[in-house]
C-alpha cells in the first residue's frame, strides 16, 4: 500500500464556547477545546486513576458557523476527521 491513513475519533467534552473568527469575503474559523478522560485501575496499588487529555479542535466556514450556533460549555461531542 503506498498511501498512509491518519484518523483520530474523539467523544468528550466541550471545554469552552465555541470562537468564531470570521473574515472577508464570509470565510470563517472556529476554535474549541475537547476534554477526554480515561479512567483505569493501577495494578501495584488497585488505585483508579483518571487523567485528562486536552485537544483543541478547528472546523472552518459553514462548519464552523454551525458548531457557534448549537455547541455550549460541557456538552458532549464526537469528533471525526
Amino acid at each position: 500500500m503506498a498511501g498512509t491513513l491518519n484518523k483520530v475519533m474523539l467523544i468528550g467534552h466541550l471545554g469552552d464556547f465555541v470562537k468564531v473568527h470570521y473574515f472577508e469575503g464570509g470565510n470563517a474559523i472556529g476554535r474549541f477545546p475537547i476534554a477526554t478522560n480515561e479512567t483505569y485501575t493501577n495494578k501495584q496499588t488497585g488505585e483508579k486513576t483518571t487523567s485528562v487529555e486536552w485537544h483543541a479542535i478547528v472546523v472552518k466556514n459553514k462548519l464552523a458557523e454551525i458548531c457557534e450556533k448549537y455547541l455550549t460549555k460541557g456538552d458532549k461531542i464526537y469528533c471525526e476527521g
